[in-house]
């Protein structure tokens, strides 16, 4: 169990409802709601009784309540030693998106270090929600995460600051040697594409800003699916299906020529690129890297709009 998952736990028995728990924890409700079911699937049990407002612990759950509480606490503890142990003054940790830690990251980090020889950053990668579970618990000091334009981030615009890195795209992706067959599909109005789970935030990109807009008389069937844009690009690589996945992290592939880019014929859609961190001054090293992001140029790292004239946008998105 993760400390974030027992504090979740601990907010709803301590509040009696989802909603205020998710205040407590500084996230939206949507969000709250999606990490209490993947609590309750992670253990294989429902934890709450919610047919009685307030919300209650199952039997099972609130017979173990002090136990979590002091497990917590211990939990919290242990980080807190561990990290003012294992921090100097030249150590920072960043969190970020899969896809970006692969493409978007690095490039950032080794501009980062030339500019501040002798920084030691810390890189971790995880979706979306457990990067801002990261901030909020101060495990890690800046998130780099995607966004849809004009949407906010999952988590209370109170509690943190955030800027603007630049513009990535979600592009649909082949095989180069597969193009011939994805065009003979299209024809026929049939399109199979890879799938993202629809609780990602990839699988939200897809269902909300790219499927609505597929050309007319094509259906995309789903012929595999995975939480991992690295996965995802490699399954278009070989064929198995198209792809959308961030322009930054095919780049090389589309630049060796072992990729093929599809927005001439399939919808892409922007996708912004965040720094993050929590709302207050920053101060030494965190308040160093903030800096140079904040003058970091969109240019600096590998994002840019999709090199293939004619790309359909989705109008939602224009």
């Amino acid at each position: 169990m993760r400390l974030e998952w027992l504090e979740d736990i601990l907010a709803v028995a301590e509040t009696g409802s989802f909603s205020e728990a998710a205040e407590r924890r500084h996230l939206t409700q949507s969000a709250f709601s999606r990490r209490i079911r993947q609590i309750e699937e992670h253990v294989g049990v429902e934890l709450f009784d919610r047919t009685h407002k307030p919300v209650h612990l199952r039997p099972t759950t609130a017979s173990r309540h002090v136990e979590i509480a002091r497990l917590a606490a211990d939990l919290r503890r242990l980080a807190v030693d561990l990290r003012m142990g294992a921090r100097s003054a030249d150590r920072i940790v960043i969190t970020t998106q899969h896809a970006l830690s692969a493409g978007y990251a690095p490039a950032v980090l080794a501009a980062l270090q030339a500019a501040r020889p002798g920084l030691y950053p810390r890189l971790r990668s995880a979706n979306l929600d457990a990067c801002f579970s990261q901030l909020l618990a101060r495990e890690a000091d800046v998130a780099i995460v995607y966004r849809l334009p004009g949407e906010d981030h999952p988590v209370r615009r109170d509690f943190v600051v955030s800027l603007d890195l630049g513009t990535d795209w979600m592009i649909p992706v082949t095989g180069a040697a597969h193009v011939a067959s994805v065009e003979h599909g299209l024809q026929r109005g049939t399109l199979a594409c890879v799938a993202y789970p629809h609780e990602v935030f990839m699988g939200q990109v897809m269902e909300r800003a790219l499927l609505p807009q597929m050309p007319a008389g094509v259906v995309a069937t789903p012929r595999a699916e995975t939480a991992l844009t690295l996965a995802a690009l490699e399954m278009a690589a070989q064929g198995l299906a198209v792809a959308w996945v961030p322009r930054s992290l095919a780049k090389a592939g589309l630049a060796d020529g072992r990729l093929a880019d599809l927005s001439e014929v399939l919808p892409i859609c922007a996708l912004q690129v965040s720094a993050v961190r929590l709302a207050g001054p920053g101060s030494g090293v965190c308040g160093e890297v903030w800096d140079f992001l904040a003058h970091l140029s969109p240019g600096d790292g590998p994002l840019g709009a999709p090199a293939m004239s004619g790309a359909v946008v989705p109008d939602i998105l224009r």
